[in-house]
């Protein structure tokens, strides 16, 4: 498909320029006033082109227990989430369409999926996630949420012994789920990607960090992972390994300028140096840092010490949303109360920046998307200026990062392909999405979870909590 976009605001140093942008099969090829038309023309007057935002952390299942959850920490909201993790591949298809659709909605062309595998099912899982991304036109990058231990040993011991029951599945098999999944799903250049995605230092040994390596190294695939989100975390590492997680993933290996890690709230300064040295990404999740209490990341140190840093959602569980519009919003804004002087503070094209151009770095794609430049690939988003929540008139960019957009994208295309066009979904139906996701569910307000009641006396012991009547841990 060729086309040509009329007439568009775009920025560039001095403000703003009008011009028009010349796209054919996949990529963009001319950017300039006046050019010839080529294949269809979309009127870009009155609109503003950007780039394609990355999502680059989000967990698509979660959605099945966005709203539910109610305010824990991590290491207690996540015994509840997988206490009730979806078990039905049917589900985990819808949640992934619904998770392209939001993201999309609101600036994404890219999404980072930290896939959560249905246990005995996990290829049937991941085959469900690539169906619906395929289906709605986005670019996926799946990572197959790995781990060889159980969900206890992510708490520290406090110098207590504690024995943690085997993990369902061996560190080889984990291994060759995820090369299987490679050989079968690993497609570059029809927009799918395998990621190597171990959960984190937490929940994963050694070996399986040097097995994700070996298949990164091996296939040249990109590397995921959460890394230090909570201080219960920080405080792990220092039991596991007796320094910090970085400097330990440092050390075997993992770091690199194809690895992104989601979150790194508990980072210190020497931690900072070392992803900066390695050319790691640090993907910021603002909205799921406040809501767990994991704290605020330092991510105007990062900036000043040249650690390239993206933007995800996180799960809807943890997030309760996809609008990466608000993630890039919250991630922005809420470090001005980190730094005093004002002049590090994030403005709106830096944060545009970091979630176009920073995302496709931290998947190792800066070469062929994230930017409006002649040879880049077409993953682009149409804003239009008239709508009312980017009116009056003033910074098209600043309005849209530091306001409240609503509905304001009128077309937008991903590898050259159209997968929105009159502000509507091209590819799926929105309405049947919502009638199946509101048919599958159910109203439970007042869930309650036996996992959280078991962990919560030994979560609180290890992070010097005060102790809680029955009474009150049962309410």
């Amino acid at each position: 498909m060729s086309f040509t976009i009329q007439n568009v605001l775009i920025p560039d140093d001095q403000g703003y320029k009008t011009v028009d942008v010349q796209i054919q099969a996949d990529r963009i090829t001319a950017i300039a006033p006046n050019l010839p038309v080529i294949g269809t023309v979309i009127d870009g007057s009155h609109q503003l082109l950007l780039p394609g935002f990355v999502n680059a952390h989000t967990h698509s299942s979660e959605m099945w227990q966005r709203g539910i959850i109610p305010p824990s920490p991590l290491e207690l909201w996540i015994a509840e989430l997988y206490e009730f993790t979806p078990l039905d591949p049917e589900q985990a298809y819808l949640s992934a369409v619904g998770t392209a659709v939001e993201t999309l909605m609101t600036g994404g062309t890219s999404v980072v999926d930290h896939l959560v595998l249905i246990p005995g099912q996990e290829l049937e899982t991941i085959a469900a996630a690539e169906r619906g991304y395929r289906d709605v036109g986005i670019r996926a990058f799946i990572a197959p949420l790995i781990q060889d231990e159980e969900l206890s040993a992510g708490i520290p011991t406090g110098g207590d012994e504690v024995k943690h029951s085997s993990y369902q599945a061996t560190t080889e098999a984990m291994l060759d789920l995820l090369q299987t999944a490679v050989e079968k799903f690993h497609r570059p250049d029809e927009g799918v990607e395998i990621m190597v995605a171990p959960t984190g230092i937490q929940l994963c040994s050694d070996a399986l960090f040097a097995g994700c390596i070996e298949l990164s190294d091996r296939y040249n695939l990109n590397r995921h992972a959460h890394l230090l989100e909570t201080k219960a975390q920080k405080l792990l590492a220092q039991e596991k390994y007796g320094c910090s997680a970085v400097q330990h993933l440092q050390e075997i290996g993992f770091l690199s300028p194809k690895t992104s890690l989601a979150h790194c709230v508990w980072l210190d300064d020497r931690d900072i140096e070392i992803m900066a040295e390695t050319r790691s990404t640090v993907v910021h999740n603002p909205l799921s840092n406040l809501r767990l209490g994991s704290g605020i990341a330092p991510i105007l140190k990062y900036r000043q010490a040249g650690v390239n840093v993206s933007f995800g959602c996180d799960g809807s569980a943890s997030n309760d949303s996809q609008d990466l519009l608000e993630a890039i919003k919250m991630g922005s804004i809420l470090h001005n109360v980190t730094d005093f002087d004002y002049l590090h503070w994030i403005t709106p094209r830096q944060a545009v920046e970091m979630a176009s151009r920073g995302g496709a770095i931290g998947l190792n794609r800066a070469d062929q998307f994230g930017s409006l430049e002649v040879g880049k690939k077409a993953d682009l988003v149409l804003y239009n200026l008239k709508s009312l929540s980017l009116l009056p008139r003033t910074d098209p960019i600043g309005l849209l990062i530091l306001g409240r957009p609503v509905s304001v994208i009128s077309h937008a295309w991903v590898n050259g392909k159209q997968v929105i066009s009159d502000h509507e979904i091209c590819n799926v139906s929105v309405n049947d999405l919502a009638g199946k996701l509101f048919e599958q569910s159910e109203w439970n307000p007042k869930r309650k979870s036996a996992a959280v009641a078991q962990t919560e006396a030994r979560y609180r012991s290890v992070m010097g909590l005060p102790e809680i009547a029955i009474e009150q841990s049962s309410t």
